[in-house]
Parts: structure tokens; sequence; C-alpha cells
């Protein structure tokens, strides 16, 4: 076989459509894996319709991907043909920039995310540099371990990082594509975990995920009851609505951390005085490298943390896409090449 599909976006906001291409081959230090899932991110969003620098049409976009390598660069070197491989939104480093130098490569001036500097894995192959590649565990099959690369590692990493320990009351805002995930890594963590979000019909899968404390944030005010139950060590921000996410600073005890991964275009309404009074911060929290990714998915093998997903062939990329974008998804959407 010397050729491969992709879903391609030729201008700014138009529908995918399916191309077939010359197969590539990979460059050194590069490998090229035969995609076996691809997750439909809210983030690829941003590529399709131009909202960020240097996009360039038409565009294959798709940081969520899940595959084997099927063909090795020059100089490759640890890596093998058939190994199961994840790349997510950390799609590589340069390694010489003052972050990298400093050892935070997620933070790379230069980094290479999937879909943006390189196609990404609306495809049924792709190529991408090895320091991108994450090792899948034997016990998560491709369409569990694709959305791990970016919606599982973000929260992951969140919880992992942040101050909160073991008994800690933590609170998840928003039960969705990240909230699904950081509810079952909270549990798992051995958080006293809060559920928040709009209406009761959440409550019983937020339950079902680990919650310990459901709170309804459209029937009273999140802060109250957030304090009522002792304070939050952490609350962490997973809604796109900036009013939503900020609504948990109240909740914090005093010291307590918000930490916000919700991606909204508003600023946060919070005032000096809700932080200097009671020690608070508010910290934003970027995805994670590769061996962040290994680190998520090995731990969500070993405690049994899965996504949900609705899983699509590629042909029918813009239904999937369009029902991601609607929030109609339960709960992450997942190309099956």
């Amino acid at each position: 076989m010397n050729s491969m599909r992709v879903a391609q976006v030729s201008e700014p906001g138009r529908p995918f459509e399916i191309v077939e291409r010359e197969l590539p081959e990979p460059g050194p230090g590069h490998v090229r894996i035969a995609v076996e899932a691809s997750g439909v991110c809210h983030s690829d969003a941003a590529f399709v319709y131009n909202a960020l620098p240097h996009v360039t049409f038409p565009l294959v976009t798709g940081h969520e991907v899940a595959g084997r390598i099927d063909a090795l660069g020059e100089g490759v070197r640890y890596w093998t043909v058939g190994a199961r491989v994840a790349v997510g939104w950390f799609g590589g480093h340069c390694g010489h920039c003052p972050p990298c130098r400093e050892g935070h490569f997620i933070d790379c001036r230069n980094l290479q995310v999937p879909g943006w500097a390189y196609e990404g894995g609306y495809a049924t192959h792709m190529v991408a540099p090895v320091n991108a590649l994450a090792r899948i565990p034997d016990g998560l099959t491709a369409v569990d371990a694709a959305p791990l690369g970016c919606a599982g590692v973000t929260t992951y990493n969140a919880f992992k990082r942040s101050s909160a320990r073991p008994g800690d009351l933590v609170a998840v805002i928003g039960i969705g594509g990240l909230g699904h995930l950081a509810v079952q890594y909270a549990a798992k963590f051995g958080f006293e975990t809060v559920a928040v979000a709009r209406g009761e019909e959440k409550r019983a899968l937020a339950m079902e995920l680990g919650a310990h404390h459901y709170v309804d944030s459209s029937a009273g005010d999140t802060a109250k009851e957030l304090q009522a139950l002792g304070g939050a060590t952490v609350v962490l921000a997973t809604a796109s609505n900036s009013q939503a996410m900020a609504a948990g600073v109240e909740g914090l005890q005093p010291g307590g951390e918000l930490i916000v991964i919700g991606i909204d275009s508003e600023p946060l309404p919070i005032t000096p005085a809700q932080l200097i009074l009671s020690s608070r911060s508010v910290v934003g929290h970027p995805s994670g490298t590769s061996r962040d990714v290994e680190h998520t998915m090995e731990f969500s093998a070993l405690a049994g943390i899965r996504p949900m997903t609705e899983t699509v062939p590629l042909e029918e990329v813009n239904e999937a896409f369009a029902r991601m974008m609607s929030g109609a998804a339960r709960f992450r959407m997942v190309l099956v090449p």
C-alpha cells in the first residue's frame, strides 16, 4: 500500500473532505504511525476556523492519536515497527529554547502540536517525531488511549501537580469531555470529590464516576455549597465558561487553588480581594509531555479509568465534529480509520 486517506479542510471553516494522498516516508528522528483511533477535541476548532497563528491549509488536524508504528526514519532508536503508541497535544519540543533548557518541555516556545505544526491524526497514517511518542499499555484499547493524550493527561496532571493530598476535598466544575475524566482521577487519587454541573440530569453519572457529592450550580450558590462541606483545597475548572469557573474561588479554603483548564475568550471575573484575603491562587495548567501521557495511560489502566467515547468512521468526520461542537457528544468523539 502506498497511499493513505486524510480528512482535510481546504479553507478556514469549510467542511472536511476525504482525500487520498501518497503515503509519506518518515524523516530522520521521526516515525510513521498507522492510526487506529483519533479523538475529536474542541481545541481542533481553533485550527479549523483559523483562530490561531500560522495555521496552514489544506489542514489535517487531530492531536489525540493512537496507533502502531509502521515505519522508522533514519536514526530512530528504542522504537520498533509494531509498537503501540499515542501522540497527544504535546507533539514534540525543540530542546533549545529557555523553557526546554529548564526542563519545561510542555512550555516549549516552539511546541509542535499535531494538526498545527504538522499534519495530525484525522487520517489513516501520520508522521511524528520520536519525542512525541507515548507507549500505550496493554490494558488500554486504541479508542481508550486516544483521548488520554489531551483530555486525560490535562486532568490527570492538574491533580497530580496540585497541592491536594488524599482525603482533601476537591471539586470539579463541569462534567463534560474533561470533567468526566477529572472526577474519575480525583476519586481514584483518594480525594473527597465534589462534581459541579448545571442541572440534576448529571447527578447519577457523577456518582457513577466516583464523586462523593454533587452540586447543581443552577439551583444554588456553588461556593456556599463547597464551604458547607468545609471548603475545597483545589477546584478544577473544566467548564468552557469563565463565569462558572470563577464561581469556584469563593468555595476554596484558605490557601486553596483554582486550577483553570477550560477555555473561554472572556476574562475570569475574580477580584484581587478574593485572592488576597484568604491566600488563594489561580493557576493555568497545560496538558503534559509524552512521558506524562504515558503516566496517565498507565494509571488509567491500573485504576480502571476510561474515557466515555462515541466512535465513528473517518468518513463521518463532519458529523463527529458537529456533534462535538454542539456539546451533544457523550463525551469524546473518536474517529476510527
